[in-house]
């Protein structure tokens, strides 16, 4: 069995359960996912699925890709990814990962891109507390001393500093996912989850125990 599926995040609504409660949910296009490649133990020194989601026109594929999904006997797409398997016999090469891989209740570990915020000051970006705002305060929202004074007499590396917030890799574990509609390809996951809308995203079996 595949233990993930590439998927493209359409943006938030709410639906209600039998009780009437209203529950959050972030609505992900997740497949139809094509193997592109099959990768074994023998070969590659482990077991995994190559799968590609996103139609591609083959005029904006580099020379190298096009050669790869010629390989694979399949047409071009825009995003490629890899997924553990356990047993990649039970695969050939063109076959479709759909999102059957799930049921309603599971619980999947989502991977994504942040939104970009820009540049962004110590408040914003690592949560600093400001400097007083009366009596000719110059240091409001400044982040304050960041050096040493005699010895190192420099900045420590890893200093949390003003500077780029947002797209980065963020792994959101346990996210249940409340409803399935295979016939659209969607999954109705509880919760928010990283990115912005049409970002591509990572929906994978979690991978610790909540």
């Amino acid at each position: 069995m595949c233990k993930g599926l590439i998927a493209k995040k359409l943006g938030m609504t709410r639906i209600f359960n039998q009780d009437g409660n209203s529950i959050p949910v972030t609505v992900v296009q997740a497949g139809p996912c094509v193997v592109t490649q099959i990768k074994t133990v023998e070969t590659d020194g482990y077991n995994a699925l190559q799968v590609a989601f996103g139609p591609k026109k083959e005029q904006r594929v580099n020379k190298p890709m096009k050669g790869h999904f010629a390989k694979a006997g399949v047409p071009c797409f825009s995003v490629v990814k890899e997924f553990a398997v356990e047993d990649p016999s039970q695969f050939t090469l063109g076959q479709e990962v759909t999102v059957d891989l799930f049921k309603v209740g599971d619980l999947v570990d989502v991977v994504g891109t942040t939104q970009g915020k820009g540049f962004a000051g110590t408040i914003k970006r690592h949560g600093y507390h400001r400097g007083p705002v009366t009596h000719g305060s110059h240091n409001v929202r400044a982040p304050g001393s960041v050096g040493c004074s005699a010895w190192p007499s420099r900045i420590v590396k890893g200093k949390k500093m003003p500077g780029h917030m947002g797209v980065d890799r963020k792994t959101v574990r346990n996210l249940q996912i409340v409803d399935i509609r295979p016939e659209e390809n969607l999954l109705l996951i509880k919760g928010a989850v990283p990115g912005h809308k049409t970002g591509i995203l990572e929906i994978k079996k979690r991978k610790y125990q909540k």
